[in-house]
């Protein structure tokens, strides 16, 4: 079993030193000093099917074991699939819209939200980050607008390392929390990416 210990390290660092352990070993043990690297983890391995559990040490870190199945690699993965060309992601990393008067790129952003929650094709994924995470917490004057649109499909994600920093984990109201790792591979995939 290989070992790969990231105490201190910052998304996406636990996720790519994972996979590159997984590329040499069928079974890794990460230790790991905060919750949102053990969602990132977790999600990484749903992802690829492998096997997954967690526990904390005495030192209260965390010890996650991910392990492959034989069977995991030739099983279908989520970005195998075809992209639709009415497919887009829109990328959201203020809650405001534009520079210049912050109270008018608040009622901007609003506005687009709710406009892009009337759209006949609505996007498939919406990632945010950056004080984009804002819009995606209890207080969010856009949050019906996320929820409707989460309701017809809509995949709702905010950056992980964005919402710790910005003290607002446990004030996430709608989607899930992401990864850097994640991002990048959502917009990598993308058809079309649409950034008001």
């Amino acid at each position: 079993m290989k070992k790969v210990d990231v105490l201190g390290k910052a998304c996406p660092i636990p996720v790519i030193e994972t996979k590159k352990a997984l590329r040499e070993d069928n079974e890794v043990e990460v230790l790991v000093d905060n919750e949102i690297s053990v969602q990132n983890l977790e999600k990484m391995a749903k992802q690829l099917q492998y096997a997954f559990k967690q526990e904390q040490d005495e030192a209260g870190h965390y010890v996650v074991s991910i392990e492959k199945d034989e069977n995991a690699e030739s099983a279908p993965r989520p970005e195998a699939t075809t992209v639709s060309s009415d497919e887009y992601v829109v990328q959201i990393d203020s809650n405001m819209m534009g520079d210049g008067d912050e109270k008018l790129g608040k009622n901007l952003m609003k506005s687009f939200i709710y406009a892009l929650s009337e759209q006949d094709v609505l996007p498939t994924t919406m990632l945010f980050y950056n004080a984009g995470a804002f819009l995606t917490t209890k207080d969010s004057e856009v949050l019906e607008d996320l929820k409707k649109m989460e309701d017809k499909g809509v995949v709702i994600a905010t950056c992980g390392l964005c919402a710790d920093y910005y003290d607002l984990t446990d004030e996430i109201a709608v989607g899930s929390v992401t990864n850097m790792y994640a991002i990048i591979e959502t917009l990598r995939q993308a058809n079309r990416i649409v950034k008001p």
